[in-house]
């Protein structure tokens, strides 16, 4: 365990990547732009998965893991101080109307930030198969995930937890991202990783990376777990404040709070549970109880009755907390020798996080704008993760975690 707490505080700045979500309302707010220039901030953010998720991993099958940790990093880094020299560091700052001029750094450190967070989702798995003990690497990964997910609540908890207390701007979390991610830089410099890739291998390709559909379906199949499983939790995190809003009568202010509590801390508390689960159980059973307590929550959520609607929510949150660590480690364990070119296709395959949700507002509009049939998409998306399980994720498990 040693060696992989540095890699622990990668996967706390992999979170900083979600600041994506609270900052639609922020920007909004702040720069008084219309809702679909406010929604260029997350879908900058998923582009660089789908952008730069193979591409990095065939850069690092050449360069190595190491460097490919250093260099996402650095590009975070590069992310959260842009807006700090151009005087976003925490104190109030008056933005005259229709000057959009900080709104454009936010929008390039969003680019980087994003950036950043896919080059570190691309190596940071692979690295904690790396530093982790025979048998412990899904547990390990399911810790780290739920260490992400404390950077990932930063961007909900700094506004109402820092800022306003002290005064500040929401502008705060620039410094801190950069601190954190400039620590992180540091103690990742001396660690030493094994390099696995054999000499008589030849290099990974794009068409090596794309083969791996044809040859295999079970990397096809487990890929197109991740696009599902991602785009669901987006679909669930961004449908929950709309479908309190209408049918109970919530305050969107409260947003921010209400998404973290219902949802974010759930999947907190779900993957430290799950990384000690894992210790005892197989990481294809956990992914079946896994898939089953999420379809439960959702289901909880159509019943349209207040209780039995905020249950479901959380429900649906421990459900979700393990799934993606379940699915890539599982996916790696079974074919180690190509794990560059498989963590490329998997983080590429997060872009599901941009493609279902409009999906879902398409079928709430269809629905005369009734919030509950949109988590039709969710639960679509979840019954594949449950058929993965059944299937190529217990067909293929080579051992308990």
């Amino acid at each position: 365990m040693k060696r992989a707490w540095p890699v622990f505080l990668v996967f706390l700045a992999m979170g900083f990547g979600d600041v994506v979500g609270p900052l639609v309302t922020l920007v909004k707010e702040t720069f008084q732009v219309s809702n679909f220039t406010a929604q260029l901030v997350p879908l900058t953010g998923f582009l660089m998965f789908g952008l730069l998720s193979v591409p990095m991993g065939l850069v690092q099958d050449r360069k190595g893991k190491k460097f490919v940790l250093l260099l996402g990093l650095s590009v975070a880094l590069a992310g959260a101080l842009l807006p700090i020299a151009a005087g976003m560091y925490g104190r109030q700052v008056v933005i005259e109307a229709g000057d959009l001029t900080k709104f454009y750094v936010v929008l390039a450190s969003i680019l980087l930030l994003c950036a950043g967070a896919t080059i570190l989702q691309v190596c940071g798995n692979p690295v904690m198969r790396d530093v982790s003990p025979p048998g412990t690497f899904a547990s390990n990964l399911s810790l780290a995930q739920s260490v992400k997910a404390v950077g990932s609540s930063m961007g909900f908890l700094l506004l109402p937890l820092v800022a306003k207390p002290l005064g500040l701007s929401w502008s705060v979390q620039y410094p801190i991202f950069a601190a954190a991610l400039l620590i992180a830089l540091c103690t990742c410099l001396p660690l030493r990783l094994k390099v696995e890739r054999e000499e008589s291998r030849q290099p990974a390709t794009l068409r090596s990376c794309f083969t791996l559909f044809g040859k295999n379906t079970f990397v096809l199949t487990m890929v197109l777990g991740i696009f599902f499983y991602v785009g669901a939790e987006v679909c669930f995190n961004s449908g929950v404040p709309l479908l309190l809003k209408e049918r109970f009568g919530l305050d969107l202010e409260n947003s921010l709070w209400v998404s973290w509590s219902l949802f974010f801390l759930p999947i907190l508390v779900g993957r430290f549970v799950g990384a000690a689960i894992l210790r005892v159980l197989k990481p294809a059973l956990f992914l079946k109880l896994t898939a089953v307590l999420s379809l439960a929550g959702i289901a909880a959520v159509f019943s349209g009755v207040q209780v039995l609607t905020y249950a479901g929510i959380v429900v649906a949150a421990l459900g979700f907390a393990n799934i993606f660590p379940l699915i890539f480690s599982i996916a790696v364990d079974a074919m180690p020798e190509r794990a560059n070119e498989i963590s490329g296709l998997m983080i590429s395959a997060i872009a599901g996080g941009a493609i279902l949700p409009p999906v879902m507002g398409w079928v709430v509009d269809l629905a005369d704008k009734n919030q509950v049939v949109g988590f039709a998409v969710p639960f679509a998306a979840l019954l594949f993760i449950l058929w993965l399980a059944m299937t190529q994720a217990a067909r293929q498990q080579p051992s308990a975690g």
